[in-house]
């Protein structure tokens, strides 16, 4: 082995050490040190046996297999891959997230996975995530609007009406970028500090509005499958709020969460707890359980999965062995 491979080896070797130590300090940071999630934590191995939390539980799988599932059929449009692999990507992906700001870390995750077109798979990650947030908008932005409606505009019919169209437009522009994508990146040409992300989302205009139905539907369910956790988690701690409403605090506390920036996976746990413990409390539930739910809701969906992409991350193969001519040419032949 020369030093330039030796020395890349040690890198990854090192960096795989530094992604363990940071995701486990996290995780006991979050889960053993913060009072409020280990107290989450501990309500929720003393609640395991219950029907509601086992179902959630259950559901755990579902989700991130939906997610492996958009990555596949993302994926499998630059290059043929097994579900396997795409699954152990997210998973890989996850982690990396855990520990690096607004979950960038997914990126590199998804990518290293493939052997090539790595450049185009940004794009498509990118595009990946976007479907997601759509869903997010489209369902938050009507659960917003639901309590605007009930508890802040009530007597102000002309705000009312300018708001539903307000959310209309709102919906739409978010829509548009996902089956318009080459106004996307006109827009991002027009704009100088964007115009260097051009090159990475060039892919987008190539996936077929086939291909972007079935990874918008996916989103969308898996999406359902947040919510239904989120659900069957405050019906463990016993918070008891009527099923709309109830589904539109949910809504309203995914997309507030969304749209605000984060260091790491463990940032986006203060503001989850503070937005639903706010609407559920417009809905009289009381606090304890909201937050209880919403903190259980992040352990068995980052925390715990995160945990199991570390077995992966250690087998990672950053570098790939190049093929000599030989090799190729017999691959070819």
């Amino acid at each position: 082995m020369d030093v330039a491979a030796r020395r890349r080896s040690l890198l990854v070797v090192a960096g795989k050490l530094l992604v363990t130590l940071l995701t486990l300090g996290l995780l006991y940071r979050s889960v053993f040190t913060d009072a409020a999630t280990a107290e989450a934590w501990r309500s929720l191995l003393g609640s395991v046996l219950t029907v509601p939390v086992l179902a959630a539980l259950a559901l755990v799988p579902a989700n991130w297999g939906l997610e492996a599932w958009k990555w596949w059929r993302l994926a499998r449009h630059l290059e043929p891959v097994s579900f396997k692999r795409s699954f152990r990507a997210v998973l890989v992906g996850l982690t990396l997230g855990f520990v690096t700001p607004n979950r960038v870390g997914d990126y590199a995750g998804r990518i290293i996975e493939l052997k090539s077109r790595r450049l185009d798979a940004l794009g498509a990650v990118f595009l990946g995530r976007y479907c997601q947030l759509v869903a997010t908008v489209l369902a938050g932005s009507v659960g917003l609007l639901y309590f605007l409606l009930k508890f802040y505009l009530i007597g102000y019919p002309a705000t009312e009406v300018g708001l539903v169209a307000a959310t209309l437009l709102l919906n739409a522009a978010v829509l548009l970028p996902l089956y318009r994508s080459r106004l996307l990146l006109a827009a991002l040409t027009l704009v100088r500090p964007l115009r260097r992300f051009r090159r990475f989302l060039a892919v987008m205009p190539t996936y077929s509005a086939r291909e972007i139905h079935a990874v918008l539907g996916l989103s969308c369910l898996r999406y359902a499958v947040f919510c239904a956790q989120f659900g069957l988690l405050l019906m463990a701690y016993g918070a008891t709020p009527p099923v709309g409403p109830g589904l539109a605090a949910i809504a309203g506390t995914f997309l507030l969460k969304s749209l605000v920036p984060s260091l790491n996976a463990l940032a986006d746990v203060g503001v989850r707890e503070l937005s639903a413990t706010h609407l559920f409390g417009l809905l009289g539930q009381p606090v304890l359980p909201v937050l209880s739910a919403s903190l259980s809701l992040w352990v068995i969906n980052i925390a715990l999965p995160s945990a199991s992409g570390l077995l992966f991350v250690l087998r990672l193969k950053v570098f790939r062995k190049k093929k000599s001519k030989a090799e190729k040419a017999a691959v070819n032949s």
